[in-house]
């Protein structure tokens, strides 16, 4: 069946998992539906702890057996320890068949390759996943399929009951005896635990994975005892180092720098960069700079940002340590300034529910007026890819893109039109994550296309001293250099499902042809 992105999804597919194909992002505009609950333990009066022995010990009070669905969160991306240890301990009580509902895993998750091959692991629901695990999925190791939803769209599938998290695991860096959480005032602080909120108020058990055990009341509680079944303490949960890895890191390359400064250029040649406008960006090389020289313009010209959201690193932060901005709305932080200025009082955690599910009466992200984004493809269609990379191989995720890209007045991708020999802007994206129809402007070295959808845009930049081209112009650039690459091949069975933010099927991943992997 071909959806509203032009993908062929297949029928046995949307059997297979009761979905439909997706139809647009404004489709269930409207609807209604009822808040799924968790089974819950009353506790009368109880002695006053919540402390269990062991990992182990948690398990089986849990009732830990064949076929659960577990819920992980990865606020310590590259620096995650949690997710590993539990895993071994499952794999080492014999217990199969295992659904992994993570809001992301990286390669700090490699480990679980061995589990995903003994069958441990069957099941993969994130919004993305990289290293070995990508790998494998790619290679059709996985038995069940993976699943990649955005961060609102994972909010959505646990509060509708699409998903039900038997076991969630909060890697809390303090915890009191009776389940009081915070992501901050312990040897390893990850600043906010925003994605494992959600996990807390509908798993049917939730266990606070702790480094430093606290005197009770660890208060204010960002999850509080009303959730939380057990607590134990273990060693360490993770390395705070290592959270700004991979792409969260400023960039000192001139093409990024300058992709930046376009970006700035255009943002503030918008009606909607006035007093009090809202921003966001992701955490690209790119994006980041462009936080810092948009903070330029914003001092030389006195205007000031209502508020910044969404996953934040130093500039943001610099923003509000400055006064440029009234408040910042947190859901992850990318980097350890951002984890320290949560201190601040107007640095606000919020969960990521509030920050992007679209099957709520309200999210952040439909109040953006900017956000600022990466790819690893951008199609002729506007069409963005984040998952796929263009070997076929999954390697990333799809965070708050779509997201946010729904909800902002203007949605800015910006990507070096070739990423080493191989163009970013194409004919056809590898993999659909995003729809064009979300996308206005994509910014490369070589140029700037905005989304014909936003003739407004257009018009307000007529005069404006930028490198404007079609979006077909950027694409045959990027051909006239490296020439049309060929298509990955890959064969017919599905290993992967690409969720829009509402539960359709935005596309599918395929398994990567044999002979890519034996040479043949």
């Amino acid at each position: 069946m071909i959806n509203a992105v032009g993908r062929d999804i297949p029928e046995e597919i949307l059997k297979l998992t009761g979905k439909e194909p997706f139809m647009g992002v404004h489709h269930f505009d409207g609807s209604v539906y009822k808040k799924d609950g968790p089974v819950t333990k009353c506790v009368i009066n109880s002695e006053g702890s919540k402390l269990v022995d062991s990992i182990h010990d948690c398990l089986v009070k849990c009732g830990i057996r064949d076929g659960m669905t577990l819920g992980f969160h990865h606020h310590f991306r590259e620096g995650d320890y949690v997710v590993n240890m539990v895993m071994e301990e499952i794999h080492n009580m014999g217990i199969k068949d295992i659904i992994i509902c993570a809001s992301s895993l990286g390669k700090a998750h490699d480990k679980l390759v061995d589990y995903i091959e003994d069958g441990t692991i069957t099941g993969i629901q994130s919004s993305g996943v990289r290293g070995k695990i990508g790998r494998a999925i790619s290679e059709g190791k996985l038995k069940g399929l993976a699943i990649m939803r955005s961060h609102g769209g994972r909010v959505r599938a646990i509060e509708t009951g699409e998903v039900r998290i038997d076991i969630a695991f909060v890697g809390a860096p303090t915890c009191d005896d009776y389940g009081n959480c915070r992501g901050i005032g312990g040897k390893s602080d990850c600043g906010v635990l925003s994605y494992s909120m959600v996990d807390a108020d509908f798993a049917d058990k939730v266990v606070a994975i702790t480094d430093c055990l606290v005197p009770f009341p660890n208060f204010p509680a960002h999850i509080s005892m009303t959730k939380v079944d057990y607590v134990v303490v273990v060693d360490e949960i993770g390395n705070p180092d290592k959270i700004a890895t991979g792409a969260a890191k400023p960039t000192t390359d001139m093409r990024k720098l300058m992709m930046a400064d376009y970006c700035t250029n255009f943002v503030v040649n918008t009606p909607y960069f006035k007093d009090g406008f809202s921003y966001q960006t992701g955490v690209g090389g790119a994006s980041i700079a462009s936080t810092i020289s948009l903070a330029k313009i914003m001092k030389e010209r006195n205007v000031r940002m209502r508020f910044g959201v969404g996953g934040l690193t130093k500039p943001m932060c610099d923003l509000l340590e400055n006064g440029q901005v009234d408040a910042l709305l947190d859901t992850q932080d990318f980097d350890l300034d951002a984890v320290e200025s949560v201190m601040n009082p107007k640095h606000f955690r919020i969960s990521a529910g509030e920050y992007a599910d679209p099957f709520n009466k309200g999210a952040v992200v439909n109040k953006l007026d900017f956000v600022i984004l990466a790819a690893l493809e951008v199609d002729v269609n506007f069409n963005c890819n984040v998952v796929v990379g263009s070997d076929g191989m999954i390697t990333g995720a799809q965070g708050g893109h779509p997201d946010t890209a729904a909800g902002a007045k203007c949605t800015i991708v910006i990507t070096p039109l070739l990423q080493g020999r191989i163009p970013a802007v194409c004919t056809d994206v590898t993999t659909v994550t995003t729809p064009g129809e979300s996308i206005d402007v994509v910014i490369t070295d070589y140029g700037i296309a905005v989304n014909p959808r936003r003739q407004d845009l257009i018009r307000c930049m007529k005069d404006v001293d930028l490198p404007f081209k079609t979006i077909e112009e950027l694409r045959d650039i990027a051909y006239s250099i490296t020439g049309e690459p060929e298509r990955v091949q890959f064969d017919d069975k599905v290993v992967g499902i690409i969720e829009s933010r509402d539960g359709t099927v935005m596309d599918v991943v395929r398994r990567i042809r044999e002979f890519q992997f034996t040479g043949e």
